[in-house]
């Protein structure tokens, strides 16, 4: 018992080397990122044998749930229809899903703006700003829409947001003859992909209260980046954003 103790000690500072990045990723995840090293030391340990190392030494993240609603749909501006419940349309290559959450700092309540691509998970655009003024929010569709990948034939699917539903908004989404998908209900699963995104960032990220909003902006940056060169996703086969994101373009360009 105890060599097989000392066998496994070292894997507690892969657990905290990748914690450093992810304080809150999750025990699938940290055992993909870590299975390379169980593979060069020649330690032999299963998930659910991971699972029990973790919480022998109490290290499993206790989950952590919030929910607040940023979204005003009782307005007169004109909504579009659900495109995604289209069959087939909802696994097209060029499909972009925005939200708005919000975060705080010590200056007061923050909203961030993101947009990301459905296929690749990979967040493409986002804007962090003191409101939600739809001047703000296209902010993040402007940052997207850089990658030309989005310029034609793309969807970009939303709430029923005042913000999504302005001129200045859909002006944007037309320049760039991208067609605008809305839910068509208060059913907040029709936008669930967006809101997981947020809750990803908010939940496992974005976990230290900032002193001032331009704080905030650098810890935002950092966190989406490593989010999208880091983290694997159960839904890519365990890959991050950036490695289907980027494998896509190429087969984009040899197209």
């Amino acid at each position: 018992m105890a060599s097989r103790s000392a066998e496994l000690s070292v894997i507690k500072d892969w657990v905290q080397y990748w914690r450093n990045y992810m304080p809150r990723l999750g025990t699938r995840k940290l055992y993909t990122l870590i299975q390379p090293k169980l593979v060069e030391h020649d330690i032999k340990l299963g998930r659910d044998g991971f699972f029990t190392y973790l919480r022998s030494e109490g290290l499993l993240v206790k989950p952590k749930r919030s929910f607040t609603k940023t979204t005003f749909s009782k307005h007169w501006m004109k909504k579009h229809p659900n495109l995604l419940k289209e069959e087939g349309l909802h696994d097209a290559e060029h499909v972009l899903v925005s939200d708005i959450t919000y975060l705080e700092s010590d200056q007061g309540v923050h909203y961030l703006s993101l947009v990301t691509d459905a296929a690749t998970r990979k967040i493409v655009g986002h804007h962090l700003s003191s409101d939600m003024k739809a001047e703000s929010v296209v902010k993040a569709l402007k940052m997207a829409v850089k990658d030309k990948r989005y310029s034609a034939n793309a969807v970009h699917h939303s709430d029923r947001g005042s913000q999504y539903c302005s001129a200045v908004y859909q002006d944007e989404l037309q320049a760039n003859h991208i067609q605008p998908s809305m839910t068509d209900g208060y059913d907040c699963y029709q936008n669930a992909l967006a809101e997981r995104v947020n809750g990803i960032l908010k939940q496992e990220f974005l976990l230290y209260r900032c002193k001032t909003l331009e704080e905030l902006k650098r810890l935002v940056r950092e966190s989406i980046a490593i989010y999208n060169e880091m983290r694997p996703h159960l839904s890519l086969d365990m890959e991050t954003p950036n490695q289907v994101h980027n494998r896509k373009g190429q087969l984009l360009e040899l197209a």
